[in-house]
């Protein structure tokens, strides 16, 4: 395959459709007006794949974020829980003692 089919199957892959119509009236031109333009576009192919490449990027990094989220939030969320059981177990080990003090001070004023 030479390079100039494989870099025109490359812009069809990569390439918003607009921009393959436009390779495509370029590659109509003659060659003069062919050699002025085609930098330019191959400039602008570049900058809208980079762009492309970029926007992806930040979409996949968004997903992740909200994924590491939700992971927080359970998190947070069963740190929570958790406390809460740790605070009534020591509640009732405090009532459970309270009682037993109770009881004894009671005993002592007999």
């Amino acid at each position: 395959m030479s390079h100039a089919a494989q870099s025109t199957e490359n812009l069809v892959n990569d390439t918003p459709s607009e921009l393959v119509d436009l390779q495509k009236v370029i590659e109509m031109l003659p060659p003069a007006q062919r050699l002025t333009i085609q930098p330019a576009f191959q400039r602008v192919v570049e900058s809208t794949n980079r762009r492309r490449k970029i926007l992806q990027l930040v979409q996949d990094s968004i997903g992740q974020l909200r994924l590491d989220m939700k992971y927080l939030v359970f998190d947070l969320e069963a740190t929570r829980r958790e406390r809460d059981a740790y605070q009534r177990q020591i509640q009732e080990l405090m009532g459970e003692q309270g009682d037993a003090d109770e009881g004894s001070s009671e005993e002592n004023q007999d």
